[in-house]
């Protein structure tokens, strides 16, 4: 059990209104795993996200964070919050601060580091996410793309050890879109657990360890990157399609040209390699 960062136990949350976003939901999430998060608009994806963080309650059930209950006073919060960090899909729900510099600082000052402790982290983020030049530049002047990335920084600045992205790249245009996924590749080399939703199958296919497919407000599917697009009723069912290089895997399996399913090619170029 050492080895787990979460285990959510029969979680269910009911809104306000009477919308149940996730029904009975039961998952364990590994350390150091890169996990991707599937399914349409609606699913609960965003809802478990914010749980994870412990910003919504369970309506019942409950989550173990390194194997204790989940406490939701102001201290045990701002403990889960130095490990767990959240970045919104949309960062006018996150930034709040004056300017870019005093938004990525508000998050390492809380965590009562040292001053040059603050000073550092908040560099080496600026510069990770490409924003320095926009530092002392007020956040409402901010176009949607550069207000991700200092999000993104202001997360990253904290160095927490888990990462949770409501779809990181949305909003961004393909050169920083690229450069979020390759710091997202960096940081995991940290030793650091990263959990994301996107619509892109294509991406996580080639990039995640694990997939997690919701649908209706309960998971459907957990487990590798390869069987999920083996599945015709789950993929049917979560409205999803499959990966392209996944699709041409399956025509050179056919030909057996290709022997197993594991063996199957996940990006562009190790598929260029068994067309030569």
């Amino acid at each position: 059990m050492n080895d787990l960062f979460f285990e959510i136990q029969n979680l269910t949350h009911r809104y306000a209104d009477g919308t149940v976003a996730l029904n009975n939901l039961s998952l364990k999430i590994a350390k150091g795993k890169k996990i991707a998060l599937l399914g349409n608009n609606g699913a609960g994806k965003s809802t478990l996200f914010q749980h994870l963080n412990g910003i919504l309650q369970p309506t019942s059930g409950q989550i173990l964070f390194q194997n204790q209950p989940m406490k939701y006073n102001r201290k045990s919060l701002l403990a889960l919050r130095s490990h767990v960090g959240i970045v919104f899909q949309d960062p006018d729900s996150q930034l709040f601060a004056g300017n870019v510099r005093q938004d990525i600082s508000f998050g390492p000052i809380n965590l009562g580091w040292p001053i040059e402790k603050v000073t550092e982290m908040v560099e080496w983020a600026m510069s990770e996410t490409e924003v320095s030049t926009l530092q002392d530049k007020p956040i409402h002047f901010l176009s949607i793309g550069q207000k991700k990335r200092v999000a993104f920084a202001g997360v990253l600045a904290m160095d927490p050890d888990v990462f949770i992205l409501d779809e990181p790249s949305a909003g961004l245009d393909p050169y920083y879109a690229k450069q979020i996924l390759q710091l997202l590749n960096t940081i995991h080399e940290l030793d650091k657990t990263i959990i994301l939703s996107t619509h892109d199958v294509n991406f996580a296919y080639e990039w995640a360890d694990e997939i997690i497919v919701m649908s209706g407000g309960e998971v459907i599917y957990h487990g590798d990157p390869f069987s999920i697009f083996e599945q015709e009723h789950l993929l049917l069912k979560s409205h999803l399609e499959k990966p392209w290089v996944f699709e041409l895997a399956q025509v050179l399996k056919s030909k057996n040209v290709i022997d197993k399913i594991e063996d199957f090619p996940r990006e562009k170029e190790q598929l260029i390699a068994f067309l030569k």
